[in-house]
């Protein structure tokens, strides 16, 4: 009998890749940053949650993230992202939650 470790996918995932994305995209509804200095976009309304908080969020594991950017619901648009771009997306994020 074999059996296979199931590695996260995350773990190859790239999280610089994964901020631009954000920036691109998620930007225009949600805060993708808490005033880091570092930075890049701050765009977004308070009407959604910030990408921070989404991070931090012990509810919203990899997979649910996963889930949720794969096949979104209203009022959050359906962005077709390849399945190496969600997960850069989650590598951004999970980057955010540390």
């Amino acid at each position: 009998m074999t059996f296979f470790a199931m590695a996260d996918v995350t773990q190859a995932a790239d999280a610089e890749a994964g901020r631009s994305i954000a920036d691109r995209w998620c930007a225009a509804c949600h805060l993708t940053s808490d005033s880091n200095a570092d930075s890049r976009a701050v765009r977004g309304t308070d009407a959604v949650p910030t990408l921070s908080s989404i991070a931090r969020d012990p509810n919203r594991s990899p997979n649910w993230l996963r889930q949720w950017l794969t096949f979104p619901h209203p009022p959050m648009p359906d962005l077709n992202l390849s399945r190496s771009e969600i997960d850069d997306v989650i590598a951004y994020l999970q980057g955010m939650s540390r």
